[in-house]
């Protein structure tokens, strides 16, 4: 499963909208895939979370999944419509 498929998976689970979550794959430098997460504006409280922990949450769980498909470095940008 491509990691774009596994982060948009993952948050599907968690919104009230899933139809309106997006992950796009851009490459950065020194060979950092960054992924932006977008999400509806009414989803961004349980994207993030209290204190932030939800999204710490997603970025540890999505970096697991790329250091064990050899997917290299991510940076996880989560932003709403």
């Amino acid at each position: 499963m491509d990691i774009v498929v596994f982060t948009e998976n993952l948050v599907k689970e968690l919104v009230r909208e899933p139809d309106m979550v997006k992950v796009q794959k851009f490459e950065g430098e020194e060979e950092k895939t960054i992924l932006e997460i977008i999400v509806a504006e009414g989803d961004m409280g349980a994207v993030i979370g209290k204190g932030g922990k939800m999204a710490g949450s997603i970025r540890t769980i999505v970096q697991a999944y790329a250091y064990i498909n050899s997917c290299g470095r991510v940076q996880i940008n989560i932003d709403s419509f």
